[in-house]
């Protein structure tokens, strides 16, 4: 998402109309869910997918159609064979798709790519928000935790409503299509080697925002880590003074050798971390908490940890073990998120 603002920015600055196709609402086997985007221009796509496929061609070519008629609107994909709407998909299933016209230079859509940017780079929990009422020409706007609205007023019940799930919102006559845009929390991964490496652009394929943290400078190149949000060279004596960690934040222990896991440990149980997974054996993690013991953490501190990381697929190599650390830190995001709508629907 961040990549496809960057890109919508630049084009407009170019002077170049542009139309951002978003998958609104999908039901039975589609190719993707509600929140697939592309940005496509007179060139084509630009960046993005909504799937590939039948409806991604044929969206390409309605987006071009827009281009020219300069007009936003909805369109419905009916996927089920021997009707009107067929695209000749073997698989079933409803797409509403949202083609959203943007004029070249147009300055409150350049101004809200700056606010994305700006969001992405302060990891600030936002969302994004069209507006998507037949015939009402399209709006676009964002909402933050601590910036609120930027690009459109957003009535207060849109804004009560967010909200980890994309939906569509009926408020005053007007429909407005909801997703969240920055999910507060970054994956600080402590250790840059062969694991970390396979590690970082699995998370970042699955909106996990990663930060590499290391003591060795050949290990904390970015070149090492695709997707990586930032590295940084830091102490793991005193991990805290380059590092704030949240509530709302993961922590991967994976350094070169026990002391530095050790370290990294101490430091890490003193913040609200909401996971801390270690890499390491049982005889490992034993002789490491035995330590800890001795420097005043207890038994109720260890139960924190989850060692060892990751979900037990019988692992082995690196890229393996990647692949088991990934699907234990989805599963603990949609925990937390549940949690939390839970919390906030006993509280309204």
């Amino acid at each position: 998402m961040r990549e496809l603002f960057r890109q919508l920015g630049q084009n407009l600055k170019n002077n170049k109309d542009a139309v951002l196709v978003t998958v609104v609402a999908s039901s039975g086997s589609t190719p993707r869910g509600a929140g697939a985007r592309m940005l496509v221009t007179e060139a084509g796509r630009l960046h993005g997918t909504i799937g590939g496929g039948a409806v991604e061609y044929r969206s390409e070519k309605m987006a071009q159609e827009v281009l020219q008629k300069k007009c936003s609107h909805i369109e419905h994909f009916r996927l089920y064979r021997n009707e009107v709407e067929d695209l000749g998909m073997i698989c079933g299933g409803n797409v509403d798709v949202y083609f959203q016209y943007i004029p070249a230079g147009d300055k409150a859509t350049i101004s809200l790519t700056e606010t994305v940017e700006q969001l992405f780079k302060e990891g600030e929990q936002s969302w994004l928000i069209s507006e998507i009422t037949e015939g009402a020409g399209g709006a676009l706007g964002v909402f933050g935790k601590r910036c609120g609205a930027a690009g459109m007023k957003l009535p207060e019940e849109v804004i009560d409503s967010l909200d980890n799930h994309p939906r569509v919102l009926t408020v005053n006559g007007k429909k407005y299509y909801c997703e969240l845009l920055v999910r507060a929390g970054r994956v600080f991964i402590c250790g840059g080697g062969h694991v970390a490496q396979e590690l970082v652009p699995v998370l970042a394929r699955v909106n996990f925002r990663c930060v590499v943290l290391e003591d060795r400078p050949d290990f904390a190149r970015p070149e090492l880590f695709p997707g990586v949000e930032e590295t940084r060279l830091v102490d793991f004596a005193c991990l805290n003074d380059y590092v704030t960690i949240t509530e709302d934040d993961y922590v991967c222990i994976m350094t070169r050798g026990h002391t530095n896991d050790r370290l990294a440990q101490a430091q890490v149980l003193k913040t609200p971390a909401c996971y801390i997974g270690v890499i390491g054996s049982a005889k490992k993690t034993a002789g490491v908490f035995a330590v800890l013991k001795e420097e005043g953490f207890t038994d109720e501190d260890f139960k924190r940890i989850t060692t060892p990381i990751g979900l037990d697929i019988s692992a082995e190599t690196p890229a393996e073990i990647a692949v088991s650390i990934a699907a234990q830190l989805i599963k603990k995001r949609a925990e937390l998120a549940s949690r939390k709508e839970n919390i906030n629907r006993q509280s309204q």
